[in-house]
């Protein structure tokens, strides 16, 4: 899943910031609700990638099943804190 199409299906655009703050809540909702059904791993992990950014995604021990996923999380956490403007 590329993000631009989370952002497109989820929020109705390509640009994170043209989401208005009043669509946010329903959009993350919906998005917590397809990571809740889906089986995917691919998708689960691009559903809580951009769960993380916006500061909703549920706890890696309650989100993925397989280690491998959750490191592969804590790497992208560690990444997103480094490139971190101060």
């Amino acid at each position: 899943m590329d993000m631009v199409d989370l952002l497109q299906r989820y929020f109705g655009t390509r640009d994170l910031d043209a989401v208005s703050p009043a669509a946010l809540p329903d959009g993350v909702e919906r998005m917590r609700v397809d990571f809740g059904m889906t089986q995917d791993r691919g998708q689960r992990f691009a559903l809580w990638t951009l769960l993380m950014v916006l500061g909703d995604a549920p706890e890696l021990d309650v989100a993925f099943a397989h280690e491998e996923d959750r490191e592969a999380a804590r790497n992208l956490m560690d990444m997103l804190a480094a490139a971190a403007p101060e």
